[in-house]
């Protein structure tokens, strides 16, 4: 399969590369400054910690029902980011999230080294089942089995702080969907090595009734005597950020607004990471929601006015309506940190060849791994079996195995080899955006010829049926000679191209859409348009993604599968 695939693209650098450069977003000018989002990509709720070297950068996110989940990924300088590994290769417990459970599972996670036992803690809390935690003496290693140390409803948004005694607290958000509450934060002890609940919780934070409204994501740190508590408040896409400061873990704290959008168009700029480098200076990794594209990261600079830490370029920019004082704006292009030296570019690995016998570390199920979704193989591609669909089936919002990585950039093209093999009518795979509304184009299996198909769904979260649109029809490249359940098989070069449109909503606030257009090739050189032009949406509280989808009927007869060579990130 992958004789002609020269043919159509120069190959891009080998996925694994550790200084893999993308084609399509990279924030490192390579003059000593960056260019935010450093991480254009959905890395939502991200949190930050410094290894144990003092030298290492390790950034996981939220991965609600997407497995393997909890992706960490390792910098040394915070602008040049790489995936490492996956903290959960599957979620507690499994036969729950075996199906799809959109929206639910990992929520804003924190990443803590604790030098007391030289020991990673991430923490979560699933809104359903409580606060689950995993550890690892390397990050980049193997991860302990997650346990659930605090069970109920409600508990969000959590993060560990080891004092300078050794005691171990616990701050946390709630989800008002399941606790009937939000806007709240409380603050609770936990046992020394940080796996038991030893204290009932304390409310040190209210938002209610004032700007700070959903006060969430809260990160908990300690600066000389003063404990803060740093959060995300007033919404997802137009808040701001909050710092917090109090002689006591249990307060009562003190809070400042300290970035905000300002006079710039960044919408929502908050929750994230605060580090203090070797160097003195001090930065703050953060989020900002970008509709379809899920939440991209971003890294501010921070200077400390009044013990108070002014996040991003200016101070005293408005929020909310008013002038605070201690409020900076986020930065579009800046000087890098200092970290002592120059490191070379890299970025989360976008391409994959399958040329190894090792799923790459971008791609992610929509629910709990099973065997029969698909398997690497050492020929040089990747099999994907066709998702059975269910007797009252309505659309793939139900399907677990799809292959999918994150969108990484606001323009960009996703192009893919496959060979579809069919051995029962109905069977179909090619390549899909995917997200609350989706659209695929795929080769399917009528009588004994392909149809080249665009499926799409608006609305799939609510259980609207699939539109399908025939393109054109195409003889089998080759067929089974054996009698013994025959198979078609069908070569095709297939492609999707997502550009960013933006706009304003009748508010005035900031719109990101964005529009795919469609493409396919029979020899991979000359590439025909084809379709309808989709408008991207994100899935539920992700952004929307791209990769490989494959699908049958319900029934009893033989597996379809889709071999894909190679799929390939450009410009």
């Amino acid at each position: 399969m992958k004789l002609i695939s020269l043919l159509f693209l120069a190959l891009p650098l080998v996925a694994h590369a550790d200084n893999y450069k993308s084609q399509v977003w990279s924030p490192d000018n390579g003059d000593g400054t960056f260019t935010n989002p450093i991480i254009n990509a959905d890395y939502s709720d991200p949190d930050v910690c410094i290894g144990a070297s003092g030298e290492d950068f390790y950034l996981t996110a939220s991965s609600f029902c997407h497995t393997p989940g909890l992706p960490i990924l390792h910098s040394k300088d915070l602008v040049n980011w790489k995936i490492v590994n996956h903290a959960v290769k599957s979620l507690p417990p499994f036969d729950r999230y075996a199906v799809p459970q959109h929206g639910n599972g990992v929520w804003a996670p924190s990443i803590r080294y604790n030098q007391n036992n030289q020991t990673y803690y991430i923490y979560w809390g699933d809104p359903d089942l409580g606060v689950f935690v995993t550890t690892a003496k390397d990050p980049e290693g193997e991860w302990t089995v997650p346990q659930c140390i605090i069970p109920g409803k409600g508990i969000i948004d959590t993060t560990p702080l080891w004092d300078d005694d050794g005691r171990c607290y616990l701050v946390n958000g709630w989800a008002n969907s399941r606790a009937g509450f939000n806007s709240v934060l409380t603050v609770r002890e936990l046992s020394a090595d940080g796996m038991s609940q030893i204290g009932d919780p304390v409310i040190v934070f209210d938002g209610n009734g004032t700007h700070d409204r959903t006060a969430e994501g809260p990160k908990f740190y300690k600066r000389g005597e003063w404990y803060w508590i740093m959060c995300p408040a007033g919404g997802v896409p137009i808040g701001h950020q909050l710092a917090m400061r109090s002689k006591s873990p249990y307060g009562p704290y003190e809070s400042k607004t300290v970035l905000a959008e300002g006079n710039t168009n960044i919408n929502g700029p908050h929750q994230g990471g605060w580090i203090h480098l070797k160097s003195g200076e001090d930065w703050f990794v953060h989020f900002q929601d970008k509709e379809a594209y899920g939440r991209v990261v971003w890294l501010e600079p921070v200077k400390w006015v009044d013990n108070w830490p002014v996040m991003g370029e200016k101070q005293g920019v408005k929020a909310y309506g008013k002038t605070e004082k201690y409020a900076g704006q986020p930065v579009m292009r800046y000087k890098k940190p200092n970290v002592g030296k120059t490191y070379p570019v890299c970025n989360p690995v976008e391409s994959d060849e399958f040329e190894t016998t090792t799923l790459g570390k971008q791609w992610q199920w929509n629910s709990n791994y099973d065997q029969t979704f698909g398997m690497p193989t050492p020929y040089g591609y990747f099999r994907l079996y066709c998702h059975r669909q269910s007797k009252d089936f309505a659309n793939l919002w139900e399907a677990g195995g799809l292959l999918l990585q994150k969108t990484p950039a606001d323009n960009f093209t996703a192009t893919t080899k496959v060979t579809m093999t069919a051995k029962d009518e109905g069977q179909y795979g090619g390549i899909t955006v995917f997200g609350m509304d989706y659209s695929s184009l795929v080769l399917c299996r009528v009588g004994n010829e392909f149809q080249l198909q665009q499926i799409t769904c608006k609305n799939a979260d609510k259980g609207k049926p699939e539109n399908i649109k025939v393109i054109a029809t195409f003889k089998p490249s080759s067929a089974d000679k054996v009698n013994y359940q025959p198979a078609l098989h069908r070569q095709m070069y297939l492609q999707l191209k997502v550009q960013y449109i933006g706009g304003k909503t009748k508010e005035g606030t900031n719109k990101h859409e964005a529009h795919v257009t469609f493409a396919y090739s029979e020899d991979g050189k000359k590439f025909k348009p084809c379709g309808d032009t989709f408008t991207m949406r994100q899935g539920k509280w992700v952004g929307a993604k791209v990769g490989l989808v494959a699908a049958e009927a319900n029934g009893k007869k033989v597996r379809g599968w889709l071999d894909a060579d190679w799929f390939r990130i450009t410009k």
